[in-house]
């Protein structure tokens, strides 16, 4: 297409074609002024407007986990969405994982219904989210058996002595992973949602 063409679209390409459309440098004044404005308006638009892969900055819709199911038997814990597993995770627990937690220093893990209650990014072990052991019923049997019911266990990261990274189950009673994983855990995971440890 020409340029007077282009300019004339609607009226024809002729001088004699601009009969009866309206003046014809009007015309194509406001033709030009609306496309200059419809790309000074397309230009003001955030870049998620354009579609989420236009541009270099992206908006990622990220899903967060309403929910954590850690399995003590199969070293596992899982990260869902409703029935929807996210994420999945090998796991290494307290050097003593048989059965519930019941005081401290026991060297287990444990088991039931808790929740997500705190977060601490300065933790010894990289990063750690605490688990809400123990609970009222904890407490309770605790006080029954004349123990101490013990506490601060959490997900957290790595080990830090060299020979604990050897170990299948290294920590005092907690979920330990990666510390990349638990990076990621970190970010995917609020504080406030069930976590229910199976044994």
């Amino acid at each position: 297409m020409t340029r007077r063409t282009w300019l004339n679209t609607g009226c024809g390409t002729h001088p004699a074609d601009i009969t009866g459309c309206e003046n014809g440098a009007d015309l194509n004044r406001r033709r030009a002024l609306g496309l200059a404005a419809g790309f000074l308006t397309a230009g003001a638009l955030p870049a998620a407007a354009s579609g989420p892969d236009s541009g270099p900055f992206r908006h990622q819709i990220r899903t967060y986990a309403n929910h954590v199911v850690v399995s003590k038997r199969h070293r596992v814990m899982a990260l869902m969405d409703g029935e929807t597993e996210l994420k999945k995770y090998r796991i290494h627990l307290g050097f003593d994982p048989q059965g519930h937690k019941t005081r401290y220093g026991d060297g287990r893990t444990p088991e039931g219904r808790y929740y997500i209650d705190r977060r601490n990014p300065r933790s010894e072990f990289y990063l750690s989210l605490g688990i809400s052991y123990p609970n009222s019923r904890d407490v309770a049997r605790a006080m029954a058996m004349g123990v101490n019911p013990g506490g601060d266990i959490f997900i957290h990261g790595g080990p830090t002595k060299p020979e604990d990274r050897r170990k299948r189950d290294w920590t005092a009673g907690c979920i330990a992973v990666t510390n990349e994983e638990i990076e990621e855990i970190w970010s995917l995971v609020p504080t406030g949602i069930p976590i229910t440890i199976l044994g």
